[in-house]
């Protein structure tokens, strides 16, 4: 079965950077579209950014859109999501997906990382 496992979180200040990795272990994650998704306290999970099996097609949330990048390395079998200009309401647990099939945001992905811990705070 695939494993996923999320790997860069941390804490931060406002405005700083951070790179989120997405590994898997067994499989190739090249066959699979990627999702990153968070979870803050107290509120529901939605979905971030997402990038198809080829990486030609990418997705972001409005709330993230030109501050976090999403990418592909499928011969080092990690998908990476660049986040940029970080902001307090960035604060979530962040979780990757995988799925054969593409969903978008769609919280529809089969196989879910355990996630990793971004704290933006002054």
């Amino acid at each position: 079965q695939l494993q996923l496992v999320e790997s860069g979180g941390g804490l931060v200040q406002p405005g700083e950077s951070l790179r989120l990795s997405c590994a898997a272990s067994g499989f190739s994650l090249g066959v699979y579209a990627i999702g990153w998704f968070r979870q803050a306290p107290g509120k529901e999970r939605e979905g971030v950014s997402s990038i198809s099996r080829s990486g030609g097609i990418t997705k972001y949330a409005n709330s993230v859109k030109g501050r976090f990048t999403i990418s592909r390395d499928n011969a080092k079998n990690t998908v990476f999501l660049q986040m940029n200009r970080l902001k307090p309401e960035d604060t979530a647990v962040y979780y990757c997906a995988a799925d054969p099939e593409y969903y978008g945001l769609e919280y529809r992905y089969h196989y879910w990382g355990q996630g990793t811990q971004v704290t933006v705070s002054s």
